[in-house]
């Protein structure tokens, strides 16, 4: 099942966040999120939090900010379930295209933003942290 996030939920959502990467979103990053009017959706199996999305809504466009599937569920499909969902709820509100940027050196997640049509359409230099520095973000944009 997907519903909105709410506030209650934070808790694991952080926890999945943290589990998931080496620089995760913080709770002040989801309940800013959440405040703002974002578009937050908890992915729930039973009572449990198996993914989570975040998606800033723009005039004719969406920005996916996150999305997230616990690492023992991943490849299941539920990302892309996930994804589905969050392109349903651009289309509702007449958005034309989707963006995203995901880490270069994220192939899998690059590979699953392919396959749900999605072209690299450009970089932003030094956005992601890393260990020694800063990596590059490629640039997504998926035709709605």
């Amino acid at each position: 099942m997907i519903r909105p996030m709410r506030s209650q939920d934070l808790t694991d959502v952080v926890r999945l966040e943290t589990s998931l990467y080496a620089y995760p979103w913080t709770l002040g990053n989801f309940k800013d999120s959440l405040s703002a009017g974002y578009s937050c959706w908890a992915m729930m199996e039973a009572e449990h939090l198996i993914g989570h999305a975040v998606m800033m809504m723009g005039v004719e466009e969406t920005h996916l900010l996150n999305l997230s599937v616990r690492s023992d569920r991943q490849r299941q499909g539920l990302g892309g379930r996930l994804m589905a969902h969050l392109i349903e709820v651009s289309r509702a509100c007449e958005a034309r295209k989707m963006l995203l940027e995901v880490r270069r050196s994220n192939e899998t997640a690059r590979e699953f933003y392919r396959v749900k049509g999605f072209d690299e359409i450009g970089e932003r230099p030094g956005y992601y942290p890393v260990n020694n520095g800063r990596e590059d973000a490629i640039v997504m944009e998926k035709p709605l």
